[in-house]
């Protein structure tokens, strides 16, 4: 994952009738090549357009250069024509499927007869740099009629489903628009096409301005994403503007390689997934159970302190409560098929916050009890497609750390700014403390939201003034929001840069109503309470892979499972440092004595493999000065500490959550 890009602010330009948007970018004197080429621009109506468009009348455009987020999906997108050419050139016989933009890179997706191997890939690198070498331009072109796209798409079976389908294909194929077929044909120096795919674009001026790409792996996928759909090969690659860019994101993916929390999670002995259990489904293990039960126990202590109450909900519920919900028809999808009992549907819950709406409407309440702050441990089951299942961060059972306030409509937005502390005084504790806020709002033009445009608008302003407030860097993010209202994301980055979904804060006017929710006003009157979602970890098992990934398994001292192993330099040292540690124990340190019969420097490298934080070592010297020797996991020593000193010194570090420093990360 990478940090979101800031879109370059540039000076609007005018395209005057009869000349070309290419045109009015060389008038300006703005670059044709290099890493801040500009390569498409954006109409009036927000709509991006190739260099070679002409528009019928004058025309204001906004330039966008290669490097903004729009311009890499066009360098990425083209790169993936590319690539699809120099596959038909290859391999005469592939059929073509789509090839979009993706996040970091593209994907395409063929019929061949074979999968693709390594060296297929190899021979195809070496294709399309010939490709992009000869300097090949793209040029649009609109069908008249469908029946002339079919007649020249003949040969071509999942591009002839497209046109059937027009502008109902899913937006990520970027394969047709709607109202309208285009084709981009790739001509020669010549003027000579040379190949051409079904595609609304907008692409490059020329292959010339792919820089720097790679193609990464090759893997089977279902046409149009379904499993009663043919199974295509798919392959993956990469494209940024610069080689230097390139080689930096490569060393990206070979850090958070050494960083895979499943690759950890197994060689620290912290969780597994057994087969027999089911997919996606995790048991911890002694030692992720400890760094498990250190975050459960940080954060109920800290909702405690934040006012909430602690509550508990059952697992599973009859079918009718998530109808009065309403999530039924929006997550029936990701839900887990219904178990029929005594006559009536049980579900295997997916959220916890309608049992919270029960325990609010239990009885009468009055607005004196506002805020009421409602928070559990609520295990939830969501049924994820098999291949989204990934490690802790995409699981099928996880443990929110949910809370649910319950506010006059005044006090929202101080309820909102106080969540929003409270999450980021949480993520600096556990040393994610760089990140930003991301704004989900609705998307008018979607049914799957609810409720009226006053309150969606009231709803979006209230997030947004507690957003702008913080000082936190802010995203939109269009149409993102839940079905029942706003929310605010946070957004962290870790130690490579990469940006994770954390905690989450949503602003709900639909459940409290659905529910008959109210309470007594200081007039006498029966008023609906507002409904605010947050979860702060957002789930335990998600939260917990990505500290893995973050910290690369060296977890900081307060956190470790093993914060301090005792190793003798010779067996008969082994009882000194045992009474070393008991008086670690009695002060609430996790420490040990390796008693193994491996020699001192192996029983060393055991525990940097382990990245336990504190090595106390013991030989003569120390035995007849009372004193430990530390080395810690970067390699850095501290020689001839008193014993009461180096009791004094783990202490301080564990409990002051230090997460930095030779002693803590």
């Amino acid at each position: 994952m990478s940090a979101p890009r800031t879109p370059a602010v540039a000076d609007p330009l005018v395209v005057p009738a009869g000349t070309t948007a290419a045109d009015a970018v060389a008038a300006a004197g703005l670059p044709a090549h290099g890493p801040k080429a500009i390569v498409v621009v954006r109409d009036a109506d927000g709509r991006l357009r190739d260099l070679n468009w002409a528009p019928p009348a004058d025309a204001q455009v906004t330039p966008v250069a290669i490097d903004e987020p729009d311009g890499l999906d066009v360098l990425r997108h083209s790169t993936a024509h590319v690539l699809a050419q120099a596959v038909q050139d290859v391999f005469p016989e592939a059929k073509l499927g789509i090839g979009p933009p993706i996040r970091d890179g593209f994907y395409y997706d063929f019929d061949v007869e074979k999968p693709f191997q390594p060296e297929d890939l190899t021979k195809l690198e070496k294709r399309m740099q010939e490709i992009v070498k000869a300097g090949q331009t793209f040029h649009r072109r609109e069908y008249s009629s469908l029946d002339e796209a079919k007649a020249e798409l003949h040969a071509e079976p999942f591009k002839l489903e497209l046109v059937d389908i027009k502008g109902d294909v899913d937006e990520e194929a970027a394969a047709v628009g709607a109202g309208e077929l285009t084709h981009y044909d790739n001509l020669n120096k010549d003027g000579e096409r040379v190949w051409g795919d079904l595609c609304r674009g907008p692409h490059l001026p020329s292959t010339r301005l792919i820089p720097a790409f790679k193609l990464m792996r090759s893997a089977a996928a279902y046409w149009r994403g379904s499993e009663k759909n043919p199974q295509l090969q798919r392959i993956y690659g990469t494209a940024w503007p610069s080689r230097d860019e390139l080689k930096a994101y490569l060393n990206r993916l070979a850090e958070a390689e050494r960083r895979d929390h499943r690759k950890l999670g197994t060689e620290l002995d912290l969780f597994s997934f057994p087969d027999e259990i089911g997919s996606g489904l995790v048991v911890f293990h002694p030692k992720g159970g400890v760094i498990k039960r250190e975050m459960e126990d940080y954060v109920r202590a800290r909702h405690i302190e934040e006012g909430f109450q602690y509550v508990g909900s059952p697992h599973i519920t009859k079918e009718g409560l998530f109808h009065t919900s309403g999530h039924l028809p929006y997550y029936k999808d990701t839900m887990f098929p219904p178990m029929e009992l005594e006559g009536a549907n049980y579900y295997l819950k997916a959220m916890n916050c309608p049992m919270h709406n029960l325990i609010f409407r239990s009885r009468g309440r009055s607005y004196r009890e506002l805020p009421m702050r409602l928070f559990e441990f609520g295990t939830v089951y969501r049924y994820e497609k098999s291949g989204v299942v990934h490690g802790l961060t995409r699981v099928r059972g996880l443990t929110q750390d949910d809370s649910h306030s319950y506010v006059t409509a005044e006090q929202a937005p101080g309820e909102i700014k106080h969540l929003l502390n409270f999450v980021r005084s949480l993520l600096d504790d556990f040393g994610l403390d760089d990140y930003y806020l991301e704004l989900s709002t609705r998307d008018p033009k979607s049914d799957k939201f609810i409720g009226t445009d006053e309150q969606w608008e009231k709803a979006t302003k209230v997030l947004s003034d507690v957003a702008d407030e913080s000082g936190l860097e802010l995203v939109l993010d269009p149409g993102g929001a839940a079905f029942y209202g706003p929310k605010i994301s946070v957004q962290a980055r870790d130690a490579i840069g990469r940006t994770w979904q954390m905690s989450t804060i949503q602003y709900d006017f639909n459940q409290p109503s659905r529910f008959g929710l109210e309470y007594q006003a200081a007039d006498g009157s029966r008023q609906e309470p507002v409904m605010i979602h947050s979860a702060k970890f957002g789930s335990i098992e998600r939260f917990f892979g990505v500290l893995v990934e973050h910290y690369a398994g060296a977890f900081p001292a307060w956190l470790a499972p093993v914060q301090v192993v005792g190793i003798p330099i010779r067996d008969d040292h082994a009882d000194y440092l045992a009474a070393f540690v008991e008086r670690l124990r009695k002060e609430g340190i996790r420490a040990e004595v390796d008693y193994s019969t491996d020699r001192m420097q192996k029983k060393i490298r055991t525990a940097q493999q382990q990245k336990i934080p504190f090595m106390a070592i013991a030989g003569d010297d120390d035995v007849n000065g009372g004193t430990v020797s530390f080395r810690y996991r970067d390699g850095s020593q501290r020689n001839g500490v008193s014993i009461d000193e180096a009791v004094a010194h783990v202490v301080e570090v564990v409990r002051s959550r230090v997460n930095s420093g030779p002693s803590a990360a």
